[in-house]
């Protein structure tokens, strides 16, 4: 029996499967792209070729080619989108506001209470039932789910920039960078008051809650969830309200919203992390009216994926992309403004 050891890391927020593979003692010479099609399930040599090519495949920490001699106790580590299962989607005309388009991917702008991909009681109407209408054949997503061409996702809540790839290749590409942490997203967040200092950085691990499994906790000690990191920095303060830009350094699920209810200035009419309430300012009076229609005039918690950087999977050169912020965010920044100046 060999005696191979290999370990499976299923990264949730970024959609795709690390593994560490330590080759046998009596491993004999074998081609590295080879031996991975026979140890890692489901992988097709063109999606272990692509992981080679897009230097998602190490081999003791060094990034190697496919024709590469596997040896005894060599240290191999991969990450590759995960594979489907057999889940019918299905292809609905639903528009899509496609900002950029070239032959291996897109950059699709979803608006506010749009989910991105089919799951339990949002089967139909998501981003990926527009995708398979609009796009032939993209690559495989997630496995468990189907979600071809999705490398990263946004709540449904928040509005703003996805990447989706068009090709296996760019997809694997693209996650490696998701993996290495190098994309450069940037988010916009209204919050409840204002932060001490203009500009800082939320360390804490981000994990399920054990008492409500749909919402995420901070563990600042570590001892649950997984490693996060927000950096932020004030744009305008309106008083009882923060405009700030946010860039994750990591992304997990509702990372930006946990962290910001954490420091204690959750976001703008975020339902489920308590921001839909007056958490600053008189709870009463011509304040109260005012706060509860701009709740009514924004749809979900005021958070925008703004933009997005990353190395193109093609080019290799650097793309940058930028978005306005949705027109009833803008105008609820417009209205605090208002109410700010006529204090």
């Amino acid at each position: 029996m060999s005696e191979d050891h290999i370990e499976i890391a299923s990264e949730e927020d970024d959609l795709f499967e690390h593994y560490r593979i330590v080759a046998d003692k009596g491993q004999g010479l074998i081609r590295l792209d080879k031996y991975l099609s026979l140890h890692v399930a489901n992988a097709s040599r063109t999606k272990i070729q692509n992981g080679i090519d897009a230097e998602a495949v190490k081999v003791n920490g060094l990034v190697t080619k496919a024709s590469y001699k596997v040896k005894p106790l060599d240290v191999i580590t991969l990450s590759l989108p995960e594979p489907p299962r057999d889940t019918e989607i299905i292809p609905e005309n639903i528009p899509l506001d496609i900002i950029y388009e070239d032959e291996v991917l897109l950059i699709v702008n979803k608006p506010t209470g749009m989910v991105v991909h089919p799951a339990f009681g949002n089967w139909s109407g998501t981003l990926i039932n527009a995708l398979v209408y609009h796009f032939q054949q993209l690559p495989t997503g997630r496995n468990g789910e189907g979600r071809p061409g999705l490398v990263h996702r946004i709540d449904k809540d928040t509005s703003g920039l996805l990447v989706i790839a068009k090709t296996e290749f760019a997809m694997t590409f693209l996650a490696k960078q998701f993996s290495d942490h190098t994309i450069e997203r940037t988010y916009n967040a209204l919050i409840w008051g204002e932060p001490k200092e203009q500009s800082g950085t939320i360390t804490g691990n981000v994990g399920r809650s054990a008492k409500d499994r749909r919402v995420m906790d901070v563990f600042p000690d570590g001892s649950q969830g997984k490693h996060a990191i927000t950096h932020y920095k004030t744009i305008q303060s309106f008083h009882y309200v923060t405009l700030v830009q946010c860039n994750l350094e990591t992304g997990r699920t509702h990372q930006i919203r946990a962290h910001m209810k954490h420091i204690g200035h959750p976001i703008f009419n975020d339902t489920t992390y308590g921001g839909d309430k007056i958490l600053r300012g008189p709870s009463n009076g011509s304040y109260k009216a005012m706060v509860t229609n701009l709740f009514d005039l924004l749809p979900g918690q005021a958070l925008h994926a703004k933009s997005l950087g990353f190395v193109h999977p093609a080019t290799r050169q650097w793309m940058q992309f930028d978005t306005e912020l949705p027109k009833n965010f803008q105008a609820i920044l417009e209205k605090w403004e208002i109410y700010t100046n006529n204090q």
